[in-house]
C-alpha cells in the first residue's frame, strides 16, 4: 500500500490560509501570497499549459509532488464553488477542461453530486461521508500508489488530527498573515510526532518534508 502524503504552504506564523475566506477570496485576506513562490516556476507553468518560467531549487520539489501518485484528496474550499448545495449550474473547478492532476480526485463535501469527468484522466468524485471514506476510496483507486492530500488547510488539519498521514511536506513562505487557518490548531503535545526527512532552501520558500507518527 502506498503512502498518504500531504503538501501545503504555510506562513511563518503558522497559517495555511488567511482570515475572512469567501467564495471570491478562497484563500482569505493575504492568502494568495503563500503561493507566489511557485507561480514563476517552469514546472508549474508547464503543468498549466503555459510556456517559459524559472528553474530553481524548488523545481525538483514540485516535480516530486506527482511521483507515484495514484489518487488525490482535496477539500471543498480547494475545489471551489462556495459552500452549500451545488445548484443548477455547479462549479467545475479552477483548472479548466484539462486539470493538472490526471488521476482520480476525491473532493470532501457535505452535498451530493455526480462525478465530474475532465480531460487527461482527471475525474472528480464528491464524497459526503467523511475523511475516512474519502481515503478508502482514494486508496482503492490508487492501486498501491500514493494518495496525495492536496489541500486545503482544513482538510489537511482533519487528516493530521486523525493520524491518517504518513508524510507532510511544508512549504514555508516568508509571509506573515496574522490570522486565518492554522494547520496545527488543536493538536496537542504527543498527538503527532514529526521527524524531519528533508530540507530544501530556495530564494522564495523553504521546503521541509516530515515523516508523521503518533
Amino acid at each position: 500500500m502506498g503512502k498518504v502524503r500531504a503538501i501545503i504552504t504555510m506562513s511563518l506564523d503558522g497559517y495555511v490560509a488567511g482570515p475572512d475566506q469567501t467564495e471570491e477570496n478562497p484563500l482569505g485576506v493575504g492568502g494568495e501570497q503563500l503561493h507566489e513562490w511557485m507561480f514563476p516556476l517552469k514546472v508549474w507553468r508547464e503543468s498549466h499549459g503555459d510556456e517559459g518560467g524559472e528553474v530553481t531549487a524548488s523545481s525538483p520539489v514540485v516535480e516530486g509532488w506527482w511521483e507515484n501518485v495514484g489518487a488525490i484528496i482535496m477539500g471543498r474550499n480547494m475545489f471551489g464553488g462556495g459552500p452549500g448545495p451545488w445548484g443548477e449550474d455547479p462549479w467545475t473547478g479552477w483548472w479548466g477542461d484539462n486539470p493538472p492532476y490526471h488521476v482520480p480526485v476525491f473532493v470532501l463535501t457535505h452535498h451530493e453530486r455526480e462525478p465530474l469527468i475532465k480531460e487527461g484522466g482527471t475525474t472528480f468524485f464528491f464524497v459526503t461521508d467523511g475523511i475516512e471514506s474519502a481515503l478508502d476510496q482514494a486508496r482503492a483507486a490508487a492501486d498501491d500508489k500514493d494518495v496525495l492530500l492536496a489541500g486545503g488547510g482544513e482538510a489537511a488539519q482533519q487528516y493530521l488530527k486523525a493520524g491518517l498521514l504518513n508524510e507532510i511536506q511544508l512549504h514555508v513562505a516568508p509571509v506573515i498573515l496574522g490570522g486565518g487557518v492554522r494547520l496545527f490548531e488543536g493538536i496537542g503535545p504527543g498527538e503527532a510526532k514529526l521527524e524531519t526527512m528533508e530540507v530544501v532552501e530556495s530564494p522564495a520558500v523553504t521546503h521541509i518534508r516530515y515523516r508523521v507518527s503518533r
